[in-house]
């Protein structure tokens, strides 16, 4: 094979792997799989008609997004409600979130304060479900709660942190998703709206304290009590 053609071949796999990767994740995030569920690459091989090799690929991304478990000669499965990394990842948050929005609060200008109220007002009126999306929350719905948390925090100035909570926000997007569907009675909406209240009155323990009870409530969602 030649370089050009190994090349080819090469970048054919990749874009093959990358629509497995994208179907299985909107699967996975839209409820089709349940928590526990066997991701078998065999079957997933044979039913989007590609290699073991893409879907190996597209599986261990998927792990990598903290939306599937590799498991010790067992293949890959979705995660469980009760996967103690849920619990690690929404410690880790509570710890470093609370943190960067008083930092966000204490350095953000007037520019940071506009961004915040337009994110909070998008996230306000985009509607949290789409029929066609499925029983949890929709694409749009999810990216402006993304972008209303990050624009939180963004004030703190400091690329590095954001990052972190980068990280942070995709491994915890499935819990998030499955948390809320089992809590259907929490007023998420008034937990947004207070927050970007506190934050632009400047009131950082306040704010620090929404935002802390906020994750939290997440966390507990997930615990095997309301399983």
């Amino acid at each position: 094979m030649t370089g050009t053609a190994h090349t080819s071949a090469s970048s054919g796999k990749q874009m093959l792997s990358e629509q497995v990767h994208t179907h299985l994740r909107f699967a996975i995030m839209r409820g089709e799989y349940a928590p526990n569920d066997a991701l078998k690459p065999q079957d997933l091989a044979q039913e989007h008609g590609v290699s073991l090799a893409v879907v190996r690929e597209a599986l261990v991304r998927l792990v990598g997004d903290g939306l599937a478990d590799r498991l010790p000669n067992r293949g890959f499965a979705v995660p469980a409600f009760s996967d103690r990394r849920w619990q690690q990842i929404a410690e880790a948050r509570r710890t470093i979130e609370p943190v960067l929005l008083r930092m966000s609060i204490e350095r953000g200008d007037v520019e940071w304060e506009t961004r915040v109220r337009a994110a909070h007002h998008r996230l306000a009126r985009t509607p949290p479900y789409a029929p066609e999306e499925g029983e949890y929350y929709s694409e749009a719905w999810s990216e402006a709660h993304r972008v209303f948390h990050r624009t939180l925090l963004a004030g703190c100035g400091n690329p590095v942190l954001l990052e972190t909570f980068d990280r942070m926000w995709t491994a915890s997007e499935l819990a998030r998703r499955w948390s809320t569907h089992r809590n259907p009675d929490r007023d998420g909406a008034d937990e947004h709206r207070r927050l970007e209240e506190a934050a632009l009155a400047r009131d950082a323990d306040t704010a620090a304290e929404i935002l802390t009870r906020h994750l939290t409530l997440t966390a507990a969602g997930l615990t095997a009590k309301n399983a």
